[in-house]
């Protein structure tokens, strides 16, 4: 069962590196790097990792760093 806020996992989107390097518009080695690191969640499958869609939403969002105008 789910705890609140998250999604049963029957219902997560996962991405393969490459496809996360497609969307966030970087190398397949920077997402291996923020994996490794632990900035970008993941699961092993077999030799390769997955990464939920979302997961990758959230590390842009708060990521983002925004222009103060004042």
């Amino acid at each position: 069962m789910a705890a609140a806020g998250e999604r049963p996992l029957n219902e997560v989107q996962f991405l393969t590196v490459a496809e996360v390097a497609t969307v966030m518009r970087v190398s397949k080695m920077t997402v291996y790097r923020l994996v490794h690191s632990g900035h970008l969640p993941a699961i092993r499958v077999g030799r390769s990792f997955r990464v939920p869609e979302q997961a990758v939403h959230e590390y842009l969002r708060d990521s983002y760093v925004g222009v103060e105008t004042g």
